[in-house]
């Protein structure tokens, strides 16, 4: 009723009169996963009532309202308003419990027969006045009451001490693996788990398919790669995550688009393949990570794709990803690469290869003119042949649930309804760097005090799980362009229906390709051993994650420096599954990531200044002439700087007291059958781009989860060395 008379201010006026709504749903939150009927019985008006639910979100919770406005209503403590409530939710009234802060609540509850009665104190409610009228219990408040229940157990575990089944859930399976996201990983083990047919596999991806009807074409904003802007402007396929306010970056929020569909983010990204250098995965082995150098790493990285240049020593040939080198048509790619190579750099003619360093093509995960995502090379074929593979979209996981120190299966939303599946030997959590340290906390797996803070039961301590948080910053520098060569004229609207149509008949054209084409790496200093500086060269300008209007014929660098030192974190908004968690990356929270932004404006306009793009150079677009000292780059940086959407590293593997994983098992330490494989394992940040670091993870951890021996190790295989490290270049 305040609400209604108040209007806009009902915020400020509630917080005047005491009145807090951030947790008020929990218990009836709870009550609705575990199928409880929940009604509402009081004097106020069905409007005052039905409005005050729609403003703290909580009609989907109540089942029936019995107000003043009621046909036949009776007072309390009449027992024929508590008779008929009873039968309009078709529940016994020895199965009922009546829930009040007033002696006539308890009248109510014990005139109608109900097998409990509860006052709570947090309201008007009296505790001698609440037992003299017949109460059975005493709460402090209604959010105790799924505790009084049993939903929570006193080991502090949620529920189910004895068996989950007591819960009612809509429906349960049982299989032998439960793989939670059918993103990059979740595609890759689906399929290599149910490549031994004793095995059954149940995949549960919150997203939808990425297909319609079966067909690619039709979901064509998915599987033309030139599309790939169109699902970063909306939340179908897509978490549409944002950070907290970045206060080194001008208390920006920034965008972070990760994929909520079959194939996950890889069904979104640029479909860049990019593996990161030789010295990443060595690090990782000194950071714990025991077993996965690079030698250890290569023969998955070759396992996991096929390339159109055949196999090498560095390449797979037969791999279920295709990827893709492109012909690099446009001039514009080539006058890139001679002006690193005027610059100082040296060409390289595979970035995946022996050598990193350098300019030169860079491979796409395409495959004849279309997106080559996980799910495409792992999932699609596999799923239609394998009996013993299900894999179900529109599934929300909303905790795993234990049975002492196992985890015996995982609780999910489909369709309204509250399931249960059972892992017999593994759950496997695959949602990826933000969605698997959020399901691990929601499960009371992480640092005990935050989960303590929004009333989840710790099942393990592990403090490192959603710390960590690392990802690469990048900026886009823009040349406007003397020539007409640009992408600019093929994306006004009549020529986009033009290469379309091209594309629709053939999968070939302009729309086959994300025209990443060129790219390079190189050191930001003298004295790094390895780059750590990323080009992405596009002929073309992007303006927003591309949900900006392109004004201009122009080419761009995206760079960035590949291994910065800030550290972010990850924790619970709420205890509610569906809202999205807290991401705070910690942008620019340290001097040198500061200088190293700084250095990679500088030295891409250094390369955009050679003599090879003369014919075309116009003006600066980004940052602009006016950006002539270093304290103007640096506010540029915190204006534009933007997330390469390489999230990571928050549930790193390792042996330290910060380590969530195994990197020998890829269990989650102090938890039987409950293993983390994604790119939340690594234990830092590779110097690339993700995608391909995260499908050998994958494969990789399939062989470990089977127990089948590894792939022999490349020890022998040669990685580039720079001649001297005196000199930057």
């Amino acid at each position: 009723e305040t609400r209604r008379r108040v209007g806009s201010s009902v915020d400020d006026k509630l917080q005047q009169m005491g009145v807090t709504l951030s947790n008020g749903n929990i218990s009836l939150g709870v009550f609705a996963e575990c199928r409880y009927k929940v009604a509402i019985a009081t004097a106020d008006t069905h409007a005052g009532v039905t409005d005050f639910l729609e403003y703290t979100n909580s009609t989907h919770l109540v089942d029936f309202i019995m107000s003043c406005c009621s046909e036949d209503m009776q007072a309390k403590p009449n027992a024929l308003s508590a008779a008929r409530i009873c039968k309009e939710v078709d529940v016994q009234p020895q199965n009922s419990v009546m829930v009040g802060d007033t002696p006539t609540d308890m009248e109510f509850g014990v005139n109608g027969g109900y097998g409990e009665v509860i006052g709570v104190t947090s309201g008007i409610g009296d505790e001698v006045l609440l037992r003299q009228a017949g109460a059975t219990a005493i709460l402090p408040d209604v959010n105790s009451l799924h505790r009084h229940f049993g939903l929570l157990n006193p080991s502090g575990s949620r529920h189910f001490s004895t068996s989950t089944r007591q819960l009612k859930y809509s429906s349960e399976s049982k299989q032998d693996y439960v793989i939670v996201g059918a993103g990059s990983a979740g595609c890759v083990l689906a399929n290599r788990l149910s490549e031994d047919g004793s095995n059954s596999v149940l995949s549960l991806e919150a997203g939808p398919k990425d297909t319609i009807l079966g067909s690619k074409l039709l979901l064509w904003t998915i599987h033309m790669p030139s599309a790939l802007m169109y699902n970063l402007c909306h939340d179908k396929f897509n978490w549409y995550y944002h950070t907290t306010p970045q206060k080194n970056m001008n208390n920006r929020v920034m965008y972070w688009p990760r994929g909520r569909v079959w194939g996950g983010s890889s069904a979104l990204n640029a479909m860049v393949y990019i593996r990161g250098h030789a010295l990443d995965y060595d690090r990782w082995e000194k950071e714990g990570a025991t077993d996965w150098s690079y030698a250890h790493c290569l023969p998955y990285f070759k396992k996991s794709t096929r390339h159109t240049l055949g196999e090498d020593d560095y390449r797979g040939g037969t791999g279920p990803v295709g990827v893709t080198r492109h012909p690099m048509d446009n001039p514009l790619y080539h006058a890139f690469i001679k002006a690193g190579q005027e610059a100082g750099y040296p060409y390289t003619d595979d970035l995946n290869g022996y050598q990193q360093e350098g300019v030169g093509p860079m491979d796409s995960t395409t495959w004849k003119g279309m997106r080559s995502s996980a799910a495409v090379g792992y999932l699609h074929d596999t799923v239609s042949v394998r009996d013993n593979l299900t894999a179900e979209t529109g599934c929300l996981v909303t905790r795993v649930i234990f049975e002492g120190g196992k985890a015996v299966g995982v609780e999910y939303r489909k369709n309204n309804e509250l399931k249960f599946a059972a892992a017999e030997k593994s759950v496997i959590l695959c949602g990826g760097a933000i969605n698997t340290p959020q399901l691990l906390m929601l499960s009371g797996i992480g640092p005990a005090e935050h989960l303590r803070e929004h009333d989840i039961p710790v099942h393990s301590n592990l403090p490192g799980v959603g710390e960590n948080l690392q990802d690469h910053l990048e900026v886009y520098v823009q040349q406007e362009c003397k020539k007409p060569i640009t992408l600019y004229k093929w994306q006004q609207p009549h020529n986009m229906v033009r290469i379309g149509l091209q594309w629709f008949l053939n999968q070939s054209g302009l729309c086959g390709s994300a025209h990443l084409e060129a790219g390079g790496f190189i050191r930001s200093r003298p004295g790094i051993e390895h780059p750590d500086i990323q080009f992405h060269f596009l002929p073309s300008q992007v303006v927003d994650h591309g949900r900006g209007k392109i004004e201009y014929e122009a080419y761009q660098l995206h760079v960035g420096s590949m291994r910065q030192t800030s550290r972010g974190y990850l924790r619970l908004q709420s205890a509610d599954p569906s809202q999205h968690p807290i991401i705070e990356p910690n942008y620019l929270s340290t001097d040198i990531d500061i200088w190293e932004m700084r250095q990679c404006i500088k030295l891409s306009r250094e390369i955009f200044a050679q003599p090879a793009f003369d014919e075309f150079r116009a003006r600066e677009l980004r940052p602009g002439d006016d950006a002539d000292t270093d304290e103007k780059i640096d506010a540029f940086v915190r204006k534009y700087g933007d997330s390469a959407y390489h999230p990571s590293c928050t549930c790193k593997m390792g042996t330290d007291e910060m380590s969530v994983v195994n990197p020998l098992t890829m269990e989650v330490y102090g938890v039987d059958n409950l293993r983390v494989v994604d790119a939340s394992v690594m234990p830092s940040v590779v110097s690339g781009n993700l995608n391909g670091p995260t499908l050998m993870v994958a494969e990789k951890a399939a062989d470990i989860i089977r127990g089948i021996s590894p792939l022999t190790p490349a020890f022998n295989v040669p990685v580039y060395k720079p001649a001297t490290l005196t000199t930057q270049r």
